[in-house]
């Protein structure tokens, strides 16, 4: 990818309703450019999409969680995972993979500890895979709480420049 190209992506990561005259501008380059590479990021599928990320905690959730799994046997099917959803409507995301002794990761929002602790409980009773253990990581969305910028897609995209950075750095 060309850095003119990941500094579009960047700017649209910070704000993805800017018109394309305004990302020329922070861009320094021409409004037909950006035009250009826009239609271009999105044929190559390097765009998928425009979205927002709203305030979870004033959507009434104090809690992100992070619910490592252990998956027994060889029930990892494509179809059960997909019925993780249905059985836990507050998983944002599951993902198999490899790590910590665990299978996977679901990610998830919670109103407080007790909605957690209830979610928990499902994931061992109800979930279609066969869980065998899970371990969880709470994280407050309480902004005096947080040491370090807040995930957003601004603080992502900055980041993904610093690291395009140091790797053309690197020897």
């Amino acid at each position: 990818m060309k850095d003119v190209e990941l500094k579009l992506v960047s700017e649209l990561m910070k704000n993805s309703r800017r018109s394309d005259r305004d990302l020329a501008k922070a861009m320094g380059v021409s409004q037909p450019t950006v035009s250009r590479l826009l239609r271009k990021l999105e044929k190559d599928g390097i765009i998928k999409e425009y979205t927002m990320i709203p305030n979870f905690r004033k959507l009434g959730f104090d809690l992100l969680a992070l619910t490592f799994v252990k998956i027994q046997g060889s029930k990892k099917t494509e179809k059960a995972i997909e019925n993780v959803k249905e059985n836990l409507p507050e998983a944002i995301m599951f993902e198999t993979g490899l790590g910590l002794g665990y299978d996977g990761v679901i990610v998830s929002f919670h109103e407080d500890y007790s909605s957690y602790v209830g979610f928990r409980k499902r994931i061992r009773e109800h979930c279609p895979l066969d869980i065998s253990g899970t371990e969880g990581f709470l994280i407050s969305l309480d902004a005096e709480s947080q040491y370090c910028p807040p995930l957003t897609f601004a603080t992502l995209a900055q980041s993904l420049l610093i690291l395009r950075k140091k790797s053309k750095d690197r020897p």
